[in-house]
């Protein structure tokens, strides 16, 4: 039996207990059936509708009986969290009521006259190209692991790849011959985009060297191996590029996430188009890219002041 059909089957099964808990399964199903979401995306909004549940059983509270001040009461309590949280978790309740109400669940959407906190739209944080040097060579390449890092590294600042779409990579949406690489992104949206000279460098000393060693010589279609040949896991890679970070010398901590930022905000400091950035980023929606060109120009507005006579 597959593993969507299970998952439909222990869905339907929760719904007729008829708990909160089976009505956000059978909302996260229908989700899923509907927009192809990502598992990380589902478990997320998992995630928020769960803290929401716990606070309004705490109270006595059921789903079907959620009114607007409970609602603003639970958004209230978010004391400690970013507005970017708050309006993330009221989102999650806005598309789970929408849905309860569409299907007869519920008679009213109790969140139809809720505001979503304002959102000042920072700019992503970035890295110099220097400071992305001293982070590639970081990794000790004598090592099966450091080589494989550095395959890693080199891989996502050249792609500007999502963390999950770079662990998840497997051999054979890699062609080094054609210099690209085969990208399943959100929504199951495919994109090619080109792996460059130095990433294919180092993809090809890796494939040869360090990648038989970490799966032990057994045939596996994983292209970055963890522990036991299983996958490299997002948690392990944000560890490894924190340590890598710190032996680079970099004051302050960063994720995966900045050496995509990296990757489109020099591709345009360089003249790249922005409708091309928008195709390598898998972005749907061009504002989306748009913040790079505003990070873009904040990197020359500093060289201006630093090196302008007048600056």
């Amino acid at each position: 039996m597959s593993g969507p059909t299970r998952r439909r089957q222990s869905v339907k099964k929760s719904a007729d207990s008829g708990t909160d808990s089976g009505l956000i399964d059978i909302f996260l199903d229908a989700l899923w059936m509907e927009r192809g979401l990502s598992a990380n995306t589902l478990q997320a909004y998992r995630s928020d509708l769960r803290h929401f549940l716990q606070w309004h059983g705490a109270r006595g509270g059921r789903l079907a009986g959620a009114e607007t001040a409970d609602i603003l009461a639970f958004l209230g309590a978010q004391r400690g969290r970013t507005a970017r949280t708050t309006a993330r978790r009221l989102s999650a309740l806005r598309r789970l009521f929408q849905f309860l109400q569409r299907t007869g669940r519920m008679a009213a959407d109790p969140t139809a006259n809720v505001e979503s906190p304002r959102l000042g739209r920072g700019l992503p944080r970035s890295l110099s190209e220097v400071e992305v040097e001293s982070l590639l060579a970081a990794p000790d390449t004598n090592h099966d692991r450091g080589m494989r890092d550095r395959a890693m590294l080199e891989l996502l600042y050249a792609t500007g790849l999502r963390v999950s779409e770079l662990v998840g990579l497997r051999m054979e949406q890699i062609n080094l011959r054609q210099g690209v690489v085969r990208v399943l992104g959100k929504g199951n949206k495919e994109r090619l985009v080109p792996l460059g000279e130095e990433a294919a460098h180092w993809l090809d000393r890796y494939l040869r060297t360090a990648r038989p060693a970490l799966l032990r010589n057994v045939p596996g279609a994983t292209l970055f191996p963890g522990r036991r040949g299983a996958p490299l896991t997002r948690q392990a890679f944000w560890h490894a590029i924190r340590r890598h970070a710190r032996k680079a010398g970099m004051a302050r901590a960063i994720s995966p996430h900045v050496l995509r930022h990296a990757f489109a905000t020099h591709l345009l400091n360089h003249g790249a188009d922005l409708r091309a950035v928008q195709m390598l980023l898998g972005h749907a929606d061009i504002s989306t890219t748009q913040i790079y060109t505003h990070v873009a120009k904040e990197r020359l507005k500093k060289l201006h002041q630093q090196h302008h006579p007048r600056g």
